[in-house]
């Protein structure tokens, strides 16, 4: 028997939960859909989804499960919930920003927003690391340097945690 995974995020899309599976998938190594169901006549009075349209995408992003669910308008994604992605290099910071930022305006501090409305922090391991140094004259300098800052720059973060900027 296949284990479980014991908590799944499950994401409200309008229509565009296969598109976005898909997407993410795309973006993240280690990633594929592993099921989709689809609406049938059953339930049509409440949801008034086609039958046959996408009810739910089944996906996995570098081993994470989720589920995305064709739900409808009602509800839309807002910063209250993101997802951190955990970055070991400048690289790795450098291709999740520019393959998951679509709405410049909501750039800030590592914070991006993708072309779903779905928010997405992209924390370099490194600022982590400083933020919780035992020397907080260092920390406060790199949080105070990340705080300028939309893409988070590891070097610069670096600089400011020396007190070399």
């Amino acid at each position: 028997m296949q284990r479980v995974q014991k908590l799944t995020p499950c994401l409200w899309f309008d229509d565009q939960a296969e598109a976005a599976a898909n997407f993410y998938c795309s973006i993240f190594d280690h990633s594929k859909i592993t099921a989709i169901t689809h609406y049938g006549k059953a339930g049509f009075e409440f949801h008034g989804r086609p039958e046959g349209s996408v009810l739910t995408v089944s996906f996995e992003l570098d081993g994470q499960s989720f589920t995305g669910l064709n739900g409808g308008p009602l509800f839309k994604f807002n910063e209250a919930v993101s997802f951190q992605i955990n970055c070991q290099s400048q690289e790795e910071v450098d291709h999740f920003w520019g393959a998951l930022s679509a709405v410049p305006e909501a750039e800030q501090c590592g914070w991006v927003k993708d072309k779903f409305g779905v928010s997405w922090q992209i924390v370099p391991v490194a600022m982590m690391e400083m933020l919780k140094d035992s020397d907080t004259v260092k920390s406060q300098r790199a949080m105070q340097a990340m705080m300028q800052m939309k893409k988070l720059d590891i070097a610069e973060l670096q600089r400011a945690f020396h007190g070399e900027s």
